[in-house]
């Protein structure tokens, strides 16, 4: 099985924005958690990692789809 090297770039970019989106996802949970619930800040924050996430991933899928 041969991959080219641009799959493995692309799967290694998305791989690497998920990543940083969990980790934003945890790192919101842990500072605005009490608990077990989330404060009302901390959903604003979850909302913003999540706008923030799909920002990202299109900025990258547009990177990936103008690159040579």
């Amino acid at each position: 099985m041969n991959i080219e090297r641009e799959t493995v770039v692309e799967a290694g970019v998305s791989l690497a924005a998920v990543l940083v989106f969990i980790a934003a996802l945890v790192v919101v949970g842990s500072t605005f958690g009490t608990n077990g619930d989330l404060s009302g800040t901390g959903g604003l924050a979850v909302i913003a990692s999540v706008g923030l996430f799909i920002v990202v991933m299109t900025a990258v899928g547009y990177w990936l789809s103008f690159r040579e």
